[in-house]
């Protein structure tokens, strides 16, 4: 009889964390960028399988942390009963050497006695404590590391996670660092400045042309500006605020990424001339931040209004709102036509990206 050919070792699975209500978004991003297997999409969690796992998985946008999949579940019972499933996956589930000399071809050696940090979260009400959680998962983890490894509390050079929501659990191998949700770009911070992985987002829903301008004429510390050029450095962009210091918190900020084109202007009445630009991103003001809620309908109105003069026929505008029903009674008076709408959580309170498509010239 002929001898079976071993199959090839099946390529390790990761996860990847967002905003929930990116979900789908950055799931399509990684199928794109890694050629990746989704394999199950949860609240703020991608569970995906790219042919290897490689620094590529660093070059992500629209997540906020990337991790190699050690072990996960969606059968905890909510009892005290889980502590010993957790220590004993834990120990048993993951391939711990292979786990490591992955984790050292994405992250550079750190000089000196690496460092490692436990991370334990818990969503849920459950019949035992994170505190409970976090002992269970430590036990799992005796003799598994390296005897060199030092635990520390913060600041450490790797972090081994794990996350409970209800009946589901993961632990992960942290492959990622704080500037994949920071940004290295962003020096400059305002008060209820955009999250990266959320303006990221807004830039992949534009789907702006190579050769295509993107206007953001609100764009206070120049989040959307630094995404669109973080994947396209000479891409045209354009910006403005009427406040001088978000200006130049924005010009800070986009100095290492790439050029762009920034005024000082009111977005009610901006300096360009009509139909000539492709795509619109913009967070506008909420109604909380101008403190009287009425304004902010009058504000859509006169915004909506010159963003459809400056943009081309077919061209296309997203934007991030709270208040939805003022912002589509201000696109009726355009005639533009709803594309998308994505709900995400922030500031707090419920908020929408929404898609908009300009009709073509009469």
């Amino acid at each position: 009889m002929p001898r079976r050919l071993a199959e090839p070792p099946r390529p390790a699975a990761c996860y990847a964390l967002t905003v929930p209500g990116l979900e789908q978004i950055a799931a399509q991003e990684i199928q794109e960028s890694l050629s990746a297997e989704i394999k199950r999409i949860g609240p703020g969690l991608i569970v995906f399988r790219p042919p290897q796992v490689s620094r590529d998985v660093l070059a992500l946008r629209t997540v906020e942390d990337v991790f190699l999949l050690l072990w996960g579940t969606d059968r905890l019972t909510y009892r005290a009963e889980d502590l010993d499933l957790i220590q004993r996956w834990t120990a048993k589930e993951p391939n711990w050497p292979e786990a490591l000399r992955t984790l050292r071809q994405i992250r550079p050696r750190p000089k000196g006695r690496p460092t490692v940090h436990l991370v334990t979260q818990m969503r849920g009400e459950h019949g035992y404590r994170r505190a409970d959680a976090a002992k269970a998962f430590a036990k799992g983890l005796a003799g598994k590391l390296p005897e060199s490894w030092w635990l520390v509390d913060e600041n450490a050079d790797y972090e081994i996670w794990l996350t409970i929501a209800g009946k589901s659990a993961v632990c992960g191998l942290r492959l990622s660092d704080r500037t994949m949700r920071h940004r290295e770009y962003k020096q400059e911070h305002l008060p209820a400045s955009l999250r990266p992985v959320v303006a990221a987002a807004m830039v992949r829903l534009a789907r702006i042309p190579y050769h295509g301008s993107l206007l953001d004429p609100m764009c206070g510390a120049g989040t959307i500006l630094a995404e669109r050029l973080s994947v396209q450095r000479r891409a045209l962009v354009l910006g403005g605020d009427i406040d001088h210091t978000a200006l130049l918190a924005a010009k800070a900020n986009l100095k290492s990424v790439g050029p762009a084109f920034l005024a000082r202007w009111d977005a009610r009445r901006l300096p360009i001339r009509d139909a000539c630009i492709d795509r619109i991103a913009c967070n506008p003001p909420f109604g909380i931040q101008l403190g009287d809620p009425f304004e902010i309908a009058d504000l859509y109105r006169a915004v909506v209004r010159e963003m459809d003069r400056v943009l081309v026929a077919e061209g296309k505008a997203v934007l991030l709102v709270s208040d939805v029903s003022a912002l589509e009674q201000a696109a009726r008076l355009v005639h533009w036509k709803p594309m998308a709408r994505v709900r995400v959580r922030l500031l707090g309170q419920p908020s929408y990206i929404t898609v908009w498509s300009k009709g073509t010239s009469a």
